[in-house]
């Protein structure tokens, strides 16, 4: 099985170690930095914001917390004492983690019932970041700020000049990177100083969770639950497109924005890559 086909069959998640250029002391990232950017490529269709300020589920618990700015900071520092938190995503909910701390992402992977061979994505606050991570110079300009952020996954060589940690997903040579559509997991990428690691909350092999309702039997296994409200995009995911051959592209899982996806790679003259790679 080659290396982009495991990518694509196993994918959910999202890391790095570096602090992150350009964040403030506080640690938290002003929305409109984030705002004020977009947009060319996918359409807003949000149906929560960070402003939310409301939790409408019993939280029995004491765990779920909504996702305004006031709450941020007490996520970045969960984030930073190598807790895991849930989180909402422009597509669905997940569990997040410093993907730079091998003690939290194990235990991603003991929450999930998943296999430590299953390959992991990492999730960055800005495009402007991935090229730290994997090398992205063969492609067209402007390519990744019309896919992301967006609800796709865009699978990239490391490089030898990626800075991730060596024992994120030993022995591959790509990595799916993601930029999510969503005001407050960007917002704790860029103030945690580290990408996340972030795969689907649930637990693996089971439906993925569009509201926290959905995985409330694994709340007890966060430090915090972000509640943002119900995800408008179904449960199929992101978009995953393999980006590594010049002026070729390949999509490894359709997700929710396929059309969107192979619209854009076309209209920056990509070819679709056939058969076997």
């Amino acid at each position: 099985m080659n290396i982009s086909t495991r990518i694509a069959d196993k994918l959910p998640l999202l890391s790095s170690c570096v602090p992150l250029l350009g964040v403030p002391k506080s640690g938290v990232v002003p929305l409109l930095q984030f705002n004020k950017r977009f947009r060319f490529g996918f359409p807003k269709k949000m149906a929560w914001s960070l402003e939310k300020g409301e939790v409408s589920v019993e939280d029995k618990f004491g765990l779920v917390r909504p996702t305004s700015e006031a709450y941020s900071e007490e996520a970045i520092a969960a984030l930073k004492a190598g807790k895991v938190i849930a989180v909402p995503t422009d597509t669905l909910y997940g569990f997040a983690c410093d993907a730079c701390s091998l003690e939290a992402v194990n235990r991603i992977y003991e929450i999930k019932g998943r296999k430590h061979t299953s390959p992991l994505a990492i999730c960055v606050g800005d495009v402007s970041d991935i090229g730290r991570f994997a090398v992205m110079d063969h492609l067209p300009h402007g390519l990744l700020d019309s896919l992301l952020p967006g609800p796709v996954t865009v699978v990239l060589r490391r490089g030898e000049s990626s800075i991730l940690e060596k024992s994120l997903n030993p022995g591959l040579e790509t990595i799916g990177v993601r930029v999510p559509d969503s005001n407050f997991i960007r917002v704790i990428a860029s103030g945690s100083g580290s990408a996340l690691a972030l795969t689907s909350a649930n637990l693996s092999g089971q439906p993925s969770s569009v509201c926290i309702k959905d995985f409330e039997n694994l709340w007890e296994h966060c430090a915090y639950v972000y509640d943002g409200g119900v995800l408008p995009s179904g449960r199929a995911g992101s978009t995953v497109v393999d980006l590594t051959k010049l002026g070729k592209y390949k999509i490894l899982r359709p997700g929710s924005a396929r059309e969107e996806t192979v619209a854009i790679l076309e209209k920056h003259s990509l070819q679709e890559e056939t058969g076997a790679s």
